[in-house]
């Protein structure tokens, strides 16, 4: 097989397999994996090539992934196997946790803050949610058990903040209740926070 490449638009380099388009890469990574335009690659040689580039697209995939959020190794790996071959997304992946830009147990302590600080979600959606994501169940007890979730606490912002006018309709109390059961919160945390409401008390 005869190996060639023609450079594309902003630094994408194409590769060419007997004059015939095989794959994409960039500038970079040509650079660093050159072969001269006409030279004879084996079947061997060009499907370490064809990995190597695979991959470093999928490690770019991840950098980009990762400079906008966190995520869980679930979450990275379910999105890059949108793109990706199953080994080239857990090459990709290992290669994220050696250098250390994925840790379940930091990603699972930050989103605990966000969720219960920004979010003020419950408790059981809090858990929900973290398990949607991936994250283990040792490590979400864990982070759970370290942390001061006051169910009632955040019932009471949330029904100040959105609710507190529909508490003066007709059938607003019992749809206020409704509708923080449907964010997690229990009849009884609520229903605490409510009367602390309408006894004017404080957090």
């Amino acid at each position: 097989m005869k190996i060639s490449h023609k450079s594309g638009r902003a630094n994408k380099i194409h590769i060419y397999i007997d004059d015939e388009y095989a794959i994409t890469t960039n500038i970079s990574f040509w650079n660093q994996h050159y072969f001269n335009d006409g030279a004879e690659i084996d079947e061997e040689e060009w499907q370490e090539l064809v990995n190597n580039i695979n991959l470093s697209k999928a490690l770019n995939k991840c950098d980009d992934l990762l400079s906008r959020r966190n995520h869980s190794v679930k979450e990275l790996r379910d999105k890059l196997l949108k793109s990706f071959d199953t080994k080239t997304a857990e090459e990709a992946i290992s290669r994220m946790l050696e250098g250390g830009y994925l840790d379940d147990e930091a990603y699972a302590a930050e989103l605990l803050d966000y969720l219960k600080n920004d979010k003020k979600m419950s408790k059981s959606f809090i858990i929900l949610e973290m398990r949607k994501r991936g994250i283990s169940g040792d490590i979400i007890d864990s982070v759970i058990d370290s942390a001061e979730i006051d169910n009632v606490s955040s019932a009471y912002e949330i029904i100040c903040s959105k609710y507190i006018r529909k508490l003066n309709e007709v059938g607003g109390r019992n749809k206020v209740i409704s509708a923080m059961a449907r964010k997690g919160f229990s009849y009884h945390d609520t229903l605490t926070a409510l009367e602390m409401i309408e006894n004017n008390d404080e957090i």
